[in-house]
């Protein structure tokens, strides 16, 4: 479980961006030069789709670097949910421009239709562009299925508290998914000798990228909002307070990710009513420098001592 909370933040994720970067902006200038040589519509939407995409990596990068800046006055908790901004843009930008003009492009072609021509540029450019997309998914796919160790995969990408790295594994799988709509679209208004299927063709791989901006604006919503760290984070909290003699009850343990790899914890516990406050003080000392040896990725940690009926009151509350 705690797999899907490591993320891939440092020199993985970068990796995984890296390749994802170079191989978008060469399939982007292939794509647009088939384009330009056999009029195809779906060709034309792939490579404003890899244009995309490759704008897409430069904001993950950046958002990634902006995350990293140290704690201020201002951001006591740090800029890491910074990099989850990003990846709401990224998710919007998928959906306005990668969608819109796929969409767009596909029904221009539909309602005025453009002879085709040699359709073999288009084919050679395309199973170049699988070859570098297919390498590009198999390094995010890899480096993904590494992160999230034996957690199911969907479960994993829920609760997965990194977007770079399921970003890219969604923006690939779309990429190789839209180029074999091209190639059927290409073939068939060929074949049929029928250039609208091509808008067509066109129109669909709109739909599917929309289907995953949608999907991405989703995860990428609900980590910049504020979402909990996993259940073996907050068990292993319990368990370590669990066990300390001085500790009644643990009355609640609330979590959130102030980054990918920093989580802010709150703790509410029923103290033993015949500790001083020297000793209770040294006591929280003594848990809190526990518990980040057992998950450093606590960045903050919070214990307030509180009656049971008092907790259980601002629950009800609340």
């Amino acid at each position: 479980m705690a797999a899907a909370n490591r993320g891939a933040t440092g020199w993985r994720a970068n990796i995984v961006l890296y390749a994802a970067l170079a191989a978008n902006i060469g399939i982007a200038v292939a794509k647009f030069i088939a384009a330009a040589i056999t009029g195809s519509s779906s060709m034309l939407t792939e490579g404003v789709h890899s244009l995309v995409d490759s704008g897409n990596q430069l904001l993950l990068l950046y958002g990634q670097h902006r995350a990293k800046r140290l704690p201020d006055h201002e951001h006591p908790f740090g800029y890491g949910r910074e990099l989850y901004f990003w990846a709401f843009v990224v998710a919007i930008l998928i959906f306005g421009l990668g969608a819109g003009v796929s969409v767009y492009e596909g029904w221009q072609h539909i309602v005025e239709p453009e002879p085709l021509a040699d359709p073999w540029i288009a084919y050679l450019v395309l199973a170049i562009a699988f070859a570098m997309e297919g390498t590009s998914w198999w390094i995010a796919l890899r480096e993904f299925g590494q992160a999230k160790g034996d957690t199911p995969w969907w479960q994993a990408i829920r609760e997965s508290k990194d977007p770079a790295g399921f970003i890219v594994l969604f923006e690939d799988s779309a990429a190789l998914a839209g180029l074999i709509v091209a190639g059927i679209g290409i073939w068939l208004s060929h074949e049929l000798a029928d250039p609208r299927i091509d808008g067509i063709a066109s129109i669909v791989i709109g739909l599917l990228l929309a289907a995953v901006a949608t999907l991405l604006a989703r995860e990428a919503k609900g980590l910049l909002i504020g979402e909990r760290a996993n259940e073996g984070v907050i068990a292993c909290v319990r368990r370590i307070l669990d066990r300390e003699p001085a500790i009644l009850h643990v009355n609640h343990v609330r979590t959130i990710h102030t980054a990918p790899d920093r989580v802010f914890v709150a703790v509410s516990a029923d103290f033993e009513d015949s500790l001083t406050m020297g000793e209770g003080e040294a006591l929280i000392e003594r848990l809190e420098q526990e518990l980040k040896q057992a998950m450093p990725q606590l960045s903050s940690i919070y214990i307030r001592p509180e009656k049971v009926e008092n907790a259980q009151e601002v629950v009800a509350v609340g």
